[in-house]
């Protein structure tokens, strides 16, 4: 199934729409990630995924350091290692919270959609940090609903000194 059969399906046709539809999505990806719900947030991923968090996000994935560069395998990776709840950098597991906001479809093609969308998280764990920046997503329709492409997250301070990113982010 197409994006655009998917916005068919459900009755979507102006670009206001789309973008709410998209939200949903977006935000359900959010919470399952602060609420720790590991499994149901491994399953929003397509096979052919890829999770970035890189240190210059105007470089590639291949031409430097990243602090996070899963392909779907070491995205189950870090999942089981999280379920475990032995996890040095998640004992106790953070508490978090994010907000999302102007998010943007910047590209839509007949089986992938770009979104971006600016975030700041909030995550206590001894101290309180606060993570700032820019996700950009690639979505594909799959069984009537979105799954998860490619994520990659433009930190602000990404050049600068990180504390650990044992959550997912």
């Amino acid at each position: 199934m197409s994006v655009s059969d998917l916005q068919a399906e459900h009755g979507l046709t102006s670009s206001a729409a789309v973008s709410e539809s998209v939200a949903a999505f977006l935000y359900r990806e959010a919470r399952l990630a602060d609420e720790h719900q590991y499994a149901a947030w491994e399953a929003l991923w397509d096979d052919s995924a890829l999770y970035w968090v890189p240190r210059d996000p105007n470089k590639g994935v291949d031409e430097q350091m990243s602090y996070i560069a899963d392909n779907r395998a070491r995205i189950s990776s870090r999942v089981a290692q999280l379920k475990t709840g032995h996890r040095y950098s998640q004992a106790p597991q953070s508490s978090l919270r994010r907000q999302l906001g102007n998010l943007e479809v910047v590209d839509e093609r007949d089986d992938e959609l770009e979104v971006a969308a600016n975030f700041v998280i909030y995550e206590y764990r001894d101290v309180m940090n606060v993570w700032a920046g820019r996700c950009h997503y690639t979505l594909v329709s799959v069984d009537g609903d979105y799954r998860l492409r490619r994520k990659v997250v433009a930190l602000v301070n990404a050049v600068g000194p990180i504390p650990t990113l044992g959550f997912l982010i």
